[in-house]
């Protein structure tokens, strides 16, 4: 084995943590008899020589090597390989891509071709994998065939050719996924396919197969559903939860002849096969250690213990996926699955929940009134997931709000979550009921203050509380007061200074003071900027703070004049003393300053007016943003809306993350004309089931919240409660 491999000049090579001289020795581990040295070097493998799905020219000389293994039936964990080669060789770059690839990325572009060009150039091989001995290879080559093979139709033909006699059940349900990816790459497939599959999904033997096929059918041929698709899946469920052991072979429709495919066996006349090793099992010993891979496979293991189905959360994750813009539909699954009596299965709807509201607009109370129910549950991880989902909801979480009070009355140690790596933060359950506005968080905030250290986001829980919260000012200002101006200073003080600001504590004047004037050289500046806002939101409530501030702004263009600035217009409502700072703030060689220069400007309204020439002009800017801001400041100061409703319409299509700020303005114009652009544009996101701000692959935890905020506004701004304005 591994003929020629020390003729490769290795050390010429790279990979993402340096020379990859280190190459054959991970290479000679895969082949290990030590399973934990086998688990070590395909740790390496893709932490190092396929990093991140990164191709370097070491990677492409494994290849031949990787090869090597999978066929050499005296190697274990053939399998891992096997799913090695499918995801170096399985890099789709299409036309969009090719047009988008810059000079630096044409070497990287060149090796993921040839890395594809030379993996399915030997893919014929996982035609012989798809009867191995080894049930883990047999599970990993069919994924395998269809991602690499040229030539589709012999794949699909071998995986039906397959099913009937294969023994594990879960390699069958990957030669159902199989058929699926190969639906999916080649198009005109998809309908062949999917008449496969409606069968499958109507008469194979074993519930899980079905729902295989439901699954599959879904993400490639969704029109082949069941029109009661929702109840048909709830029936397989129980189904496998009343019979979890699915050892059986499973009936075949229309399945051409039961021969032996290439390279495997015909199948028995008994009844069952002969029992055999699962596929998870067929991977070889595994052992713990302390590699990615290692820890992966051991949260996995934790997860699926007792499981009978383990898998059975991954159709339902592809099942989702499939029916996409069905919510409806989803919701009802969802809901059906909340009320399994099956803990895991209610942990796996609690987790999907969460994704399909952060994608999707729909009616959610009942099934957030479910999610809630599940605070309840003496099972931690379930009633930590609930939290969690509940936690991103804001608004939306109110079916759930006696819940999560409750929740938060039973596990008061829940409060607060505390880290060794960083500071301490809000437990999921206040934070999902403060963020409704609920009172009911206000002890556990006023708990929370009384700790030796602040948890970090207490101020933004006082911001949704907002009135309900104002007994807590007192030990706002009594905790700040505290506060050693020190180089950990920003830290501690930060959190205090927005809970203040949100409540406009225009009476911890004298302690925000304390602050702007001592504020450390070590993050300092954002000190100041976090103090100076909060004497802002005072308003004239901090009358005192008026002589710091005119000292502030004698170094106009800057970041911190700008600030202190709006803090002035803010409490004292001088423009003359601000216009001059303002101005230059607006001709500042950074973006960002110039951005907030014309916010402040906004704010200064008609006593501005004298810059809505050089507004206009910053309307052509090449900084999205800053187009933006300066034509909501335009109207501020003008009062005429034509020239920047057109500038943000333009940004509204251009850049989705701007809709916010677009709708926030619309909202304060008044009446939005029937029948204008603006109505259209705002009818059009009212209408979209899609989340503007929905991300394959990623969320943030406020996403949720701002896509509502987002419907609110297009209301507002439809119904006409603003200021109005002039065309």
């Amino acid at each position: 084995m591994f003929s020629g491999i020390d003729e490769v000049d290795w050390a010429s090579m790279e990979h993402a943590y340096g020379p990859a001289d280190d190459v054959p020795e991970l290479l000679r581990g895969l082949a290990s008899d030590d399973p934990a040295e086998r688990e070590a070097a395909l740790d390496g493998m893709y932490g190092a020589v396929h990093h991140q799905g990164d191709v370097y020219a070491c990677t492409l000389a494994c290849i031949p090597f990787l090869f090597e293994l999978v066929v050499d039936p005296g190697v274990q964990d053939r399998g891992g390989v096997v799913e090695l080669l499918t995801s170096i060789g399985g890099f789709d770059l299409d036309e969009d891509d090719e047009a988008e690839i810059d000079e630096d990325e044409i070497e990287g572009a060149a090796n993921y071709a040839m890395a594809a060009a030379a993996v399915t150039a030997g893919a014929g091989v996982f035609f012989e994998l798809i009867a191995d001995e080894d049930p883990g290879v047999r599970l990993a080559a069919p994924l395998a065939l269809a991602t690499l093979h040229r030539h589709p139709v012999r794949v699909l033909a071998l995986l039906r050719e397959r099913l009937p006699v294969e023994p594990d059940e879960e390699v069958r349900l990957a030669l159902v996924e199989a058929a699926g990816r190969v639906a999916l790459r080649h198009r005109p497939l998809a309908e062949r396919v999917g008449e496969w599959l409606g069968l499958l999904a109507s008469r194979a033997g074993s519930p899980g197969l079905r729902l295989a096929a439901l699954a599959q059918l879904a993400r490639c041929s969704p029109d082949g559903l069941p029109g009661d698709v929702v109840p048909v899946v709830s029936g397989l469920l129980r189904e496998m939860r009343s019979a979890p052991d699915e050892s059986g072979s499973p009936e075949e429709p229309d399945a051409p002849g039961a021969g032996a495919p290439p390279g495997g066996t015909a199948a028995r006349d008994d009844d069952e096969p002969e029992p055999v090793a699962s596929a998870e099992t067929g991977r070889g010993e595994h052992v713990v250690t302390p590699t990615l891979v290692g820890q992966l496979r051991s949260l996995s293991a934790q997860e699926n213990a007792g499981r009978g189905a383990p898998w059975a959360a991954d159709l339902l994750r592809t099942l989702h996926v499939g029916l996409d813009d069905r919510v409806g539909d989803r919701t009802a699954l969802l809901a059906d699955q909340l009320r399994s009596p099956d803990r895991r299965q209610r942990i796996d709807a609690v987790r999907m929940s969460g994704g399909l509201i952060r994608a999707w607009r729909g009616p959610y109370e009942e099934l957030v009134a479910l999610v809630g129910e599940q605070l309840s549950d003496p099972e931690p991880r379930l009633a930590e997931a609930a939290s969690h989902v509940l936690e991103e909801l804001f608004q939306l979480a109110a079916p759930a709000a006696d819940a999560l009070a409750a929740r938060l009355a039973a596990d008061p140690g829940g409060r607060v979550r505390t880290w060794a790596g960083g500071p301490p933060g809000l437990g999921s359950t206040v934070k999902a009921l403060a963020r409704l506005g609920d009172a009911r968080a206000v002890p556990a905030l006023a708990a929370a203050l009384e700790r030796e250290q602040v948890a970090h986001d207490v101020g933004f829980a006082v911001g949704h509380l907002g009135a309900a919260a104002r007994p807590l000012a007192g030990a706002l200002r009594r905790r700040l007061a505290e506060v050693e101006l020190d180089e950990g200073a920003y830290d501690r003080a930060s959190p205090l200074l927005a809970g203040l600001t949100a409540l406009r504590a225009g009476e911890a004047a004298p302690e925000v003071l304390r602050v702007l004037r001592g504020a450390p050289e070590y993050r300092g500046e954002w000190l100041r900027t976090a103090a100076l806002r909060a004497l802002g939101a005072f308003g004239p409530a901090a009358r005192e703070a008026v002589p710091e501030l005119r000292a502030l702004i004698r170094r106009p263009g800057t970041a911190s004049a700008t600030e202190a600035a709006e803090a002035l217009w803010a409490v004292s409502g001088d423009a003359d003393a601000v216009l001059p700072v303002l101005i230059e703030g607006l001709q500042s060689d950074q973006v960002h300053d110039r951005r907030a220069a014309a916010v402040a400007l906004g704010a200064l309204g008609p006593r501005a007016a004298v810059v809505a020439p050089r507004l206009r002009g910053l309307l052509a800017h090449e900084e999205l943003w800053l187009r933006v801001d300066a034509a909501i400041a335009l109207w501020e100061v003008s009062g005429r809306s034509r020239e920047s409703v057109a500038a943000l319409l333009a940004a509204w299509e251009q850049n989705r993350h701007v809709r916010v700020r677009v709708a926030e303005c619309l909202a304060r114009m008044g009446p939005v004309p029937e029948g204008s652009a603006a109505a259209h544009v705002l009818r059009g996101e009212l209408v979209s089931v899609r989340r503007h701000n929905a991300m394959d692959g990623g969320y943030g935890s406020h996403d949720i919240h701002e896509d509502e905020k987002l419907l609110a506004l297009c209301r507002q701004a439809l119904r006409g409660t603003g200021k109005g304005s002039t065309p």
